[in-house]
């Protein structure tokens, strides 16, 4: 006879399992009094007195309803604390989307559909070159770098293709969530609080926390198309998931994804060579998203020895080709072989995986454990086609037209010991929690040169290849250790201390500390409250990476901060960044079906790694050349700049979050569930370093990108209306205004690197709708909009549009492709 036990593993997703009668008694005892509490946050485990979830609640961390999918609000979360909780519980803001919410978006990747649904998260509208490629997101206008990312509470690697071009994401190699399937996901927390302290490294922002299915029978199929209301950017997706019992013992959840997207194309008249007309294919196409194709799969496993101890292990594997346009180069620079002209486009070939092994139990002389490792890595090969070495070609008569621009590529081995324990002490209201662990982790980044012709006399067009000089193979060790005491002072007043050693070989040592608190002063009325040190180490891209950027106009230097040729113009070397947090909050019921947060924020930054120390004209031709790279004889000298990543500043990060639900029910006409969610948030340069030539790091561009790039405000309101069959989730999102300091393409300050236009972008307001129904119990099929009523973000003046580029994309508030509409099909079996 078999029985159906839903088990609720934290930190390591879903489980819907059957499981024998034999096994179910021994099952229910470690899974849900110990494997339950199984600790997410670096692998550690809960203590094993905490109370287990009831019998029946539903497996999925954000617990839906049988009739309606919605999400509730009294779910069980595993980031920002040691010890298991309820997301209205929390001493710390966690917010919960499930796999529902991220699919009813009808975007076909992960960091896309995180913007939608979170006020929080943002993204550069259009990042630029290479960055085009890789889908990073940041969490209250910080760096994608302030960013920590786990699976499974485990620390995932970040992205080798370092975004070169400024705005926000300067120098930024974050997580590249979307080489994640989004069939896989169970569920995703977000903490929105600084944790440095509780996981090392990048959580200065805060944390993702991805959940992973533990299905062990059923799955789905689904299916994804639609474009934008221009008739480009067609995208299809197709996903499929389906768990696997392992002899009653266990589980194996598999997903595999497919995606697609083509080129969008959002350049205006190009003046600046001239007017050329559009539909023939001679004119500017670098404002738009770049072509991808994607492939994925992953797996989420777990396999039961005995009453006490579980095997698990889950990773993931991404291949994605892609290819960005760049700046379009007139008949008159190659005319022979490009008669009319040509568009170079920059193309990645890259392999991600992840994969993680562990096991752990919950009675080691009565301490729950967790032993584990975890290596992944980036691979990208970057390359250039429609291009051509037009130095070469004057000098010799040839040029390829398809060029190997570099190899970049990036490695993380972590191994975590983790255990907990609750102790029963007088005078306290609950148990002592305490929890300590060890960290071993090391880096590798590996940069290598691209073909000769793709360097050689000026190299590749758009983007010169990596010369042997800019080629490098760096790594670092970093140890780290932890403890957490977590306990209630009394029964409506808990802490939670935690504090966190690392050792860094190349940056030496950080110790930091964060203390969070919370009191219900009513069933319906709590405040909670955090103060944190924190840290992020500055990226081996960032200490390492030199290349030189050239459009037809213009020629940008990165040099790699402890090189002799960044020296020439003030370089130092890196320091890590430090940081202190406060937050302080409410959490409110104050009628039957209302759940409410209010927190408000402050985040101070010093000695941020920015890019900085820039020099323009004879200067920074000279450093190009100190560091072995070329710039085109054809770039004007007063349009030649250099630049390297520097402590450039202090800043003060200041914001209020406000999230709220509500469920109504309307008898024969159905239910609703609303939504709110607010973010405030502004961003000040407190100080600004001098490089070691005396001079400013930063200047009024590079401190409008940290600033005022990303919105001021952040708007969701909203709704799912549910009715037998049919479902519509309708959202309105106000995008706030944003603001930079532009360069002048012509003019007497044309390139000035000194000299700015101050441009402001108006708020907008973006309307998502998708309607569903039911067309059997097992098949479902969807279809919407985003951006409905076809937004556009504010235009630049026409002195600052480089060649048709006519939206400002590191500071756009909104995206620049307009409408877009969908079909979804959705089978599960």
């Amino acid at each position: 006879m078999k029985t159906k036990n839903n088990i609720h593993a934290s930190g390591f997703g879903s489980v819907r399992t059957t499981l024998s009668a034999r096994h179910a008694p021994r099952l229910r005892r470690t899974t849900l009094s110990a494997a339950v509490l199984a600790l997410a946050c670096n692998g550690a485990v809960w203590a094993q007195e905490a109370a287990a979830p009831a019998e029946g609640a539903s497996s999925s961390a954000a617990v839906s309803s049988a009739a309606n999918n919605t999400v509730q609000q009294d779910t069980v979360v595993v980031t920002g604390s040691r010890t298991q909780t309820k997301a209205s519980k929390s001493l710390t803001p966690v917010d919960v989307i499930s796999g529902q919410q991220l699919r009813s978006t009808g975007q076909t990747n992960l960091r896309d559909a995180l913007v939608q649904l979170s006020p929080s998260i943002g993204h550069e509208t259009y990042a630029g070159d290479a960055a085009l490629l890789t889908n990073t997101l940041s969490l209250h206008g910080l760096s994608p770098d302030h960013v920590l990312v786990l699976v499974n509470g485990k620390r995932r690697h970040t992205t080798a293709n370092i975004s070169l071009d400024g705005g926000l994401n300067q120098g930024a190699t974050g997580v590249d969530v979307d080489m994640i399937p989004i069939a896989l996901i169970d569920h995703i927390e977000i903490l929105r609080d600084g944790a440095a302290a509780q996981y090392g490294s990048d959580a200065i922002a805060g944390v993702i926390n991805i959940i992973l299915k533990r299905a062990s029978h059923g799955g789905e199929v689904t299916s994804t198309t639609g474009q934008t209301y221009a008739g480009d950017g067609l995208k299809n997706a197709e996903s499929a998931n389906i768990g696997f019992n392992l002899g009653d013992k266990g589980f194996l959840d598999l997903s595999a994804e497919y995606a697609r997207q083509n080129h969008t194309v959002r350049t205006g008249p190009d003046d600046y060579f001239g007017t050329f007309p559009q539909g023939q294919g001679y004119y500017n196409r670098i404002l738009g998203d770049p072509s991808a194709t994607r492939e994925s799969v992953g797996f989420n496993a777990g396999y039961y020895l005995g009453d006490n101890v579980e095997l698990y292990g889950f990773g993931t594997y991404a291949h994605r080709n892609g290819s960005a346009y760049q700046n379009y180069r007139p008949p008159s620079v190659l005319p022979s072989i490009y008669p009319n002209g040509f568009t170079p486009q920059e193309t990645v070939n890259e392999n991600d995986y992840s994969i993680t092994a562990g096991i752990k139990g919950d009675n080691l002389f009565g301490w729950s454990w967790d032993l584990s490792t975890t290596y992944g890595g980036d691979h990208d090969n970057m390359g250039m086609v429609d291009s051509a070495n037009t130095g070469l070609y004057a000098a010799q008569g040839f040029t390829p037209t398809t060029f190997h621009l570099a190899t970049v590529s990036n490695t993380q081995l972590t191994n975590n010991l983790d255990f907990s324990r609750a102790f029963n002490l007088p005078l306290l209201a609950g148990p002592l929690h305490v929890s300590f662990g060890v960290e071993e982790r090391r880096e590798t980044y590996t940069v290598g040169a691209g073909d000769l012709y793709s360097y050689l006399d000026g190299g590749a067009q758009a983007l010169p290849g990596l010369a042997p000089v800019s080629a490098s193979d760096t790594s670092r060790n970093v140890f780290g250790t932890y403890i957490d005491l977590a306990t209630k002072i009394t029964q409506n007043w808990q802490i939670d201390l935690s504090g966190r050693y690392e050792h860094y070989n190349d940056v030496g040592d950080t110790t930091n500390g964060k203390i969070s608190t919370r009191y219900d002063l009513t069933p319906r009325i709590a405040v909670r409250g955090s103060v944190s040190t924190g840290f992020r180490a500055p990226s081996l891209a960032e200490e390492y990476y030199t290349n030189v950027n050239v459009s037809p106009a213009s020629a940008q230097g990165l040099l790699a901060a402890n090189s002799a040729a960044a020296r020439l113009i003030g370089a130092q070397s890196l320091k890590p960044e430090e940081s202190t947090n406060y937050n302080v909050g409410f959490v409110l019921q104050p009628v039957d079906n209302l759940h409410l947060t209010l927190d408000a924020y402050q985040i101070d930054i010093r000695n941020r790694i920015v890019l900085g120390g820039t020099a323009a004209g004879a200067d920074a031709l000279a450093a190009i050349e100190a560091a072995g790279l070329s710039v085109p004889g054809s770039v004007p000298l007063s349009a030649v700049s250099a630049s390297y990543f520097t402590n450039g500043a202090s800043t003060r990060t200041r914001g209020i979050d406000l999230t709220g639900t509500y469920h109504t029910g309307f008898g024969s006409f159905g239910q609703v569930d609303w939504d709110l969610g607010v973010n405030l948030n502004t961003t000040s340069v407190r100080d600004v370093a001098k490089n070691a030539n005396g001079t400013a790091a930063l200047n009024a561009q590079q401190i409008g990108w940290l600033t005022t790039s990303t919105p001021k405000n952040k708007i969701i309101i909203g709704g799912t209306w549910h009715r037998d069959k049919w479902a519509v989730s309708l959202h309105e999102t106000r995008y706030g205004s944003t603001s930079s300091e532009l360069t002048y393409i012509v003019g007497p300050n044309a390139f000035s690197t000194t000299q700015f236009q101050h441009v402001e972008n108006a708020a907008r307001y973006v309307t998502d709708v998708e309607v569903r129904y039911d067309v059997t119990k097992k098949f479902q099929i969807a279809v919407g909009a985003n951006n409905l009523f076809d937004v556009y973000p504010s235009k630049i003046p026409y002195v600052n549009q480089l060649e048709g580029v006519q939206y400002d994309g590191y500071a756009s508030n909104v995206g620049i492709n307009g409408g877009f509409y969908y079909l979804r099909a959705r089978y599960q079996f």
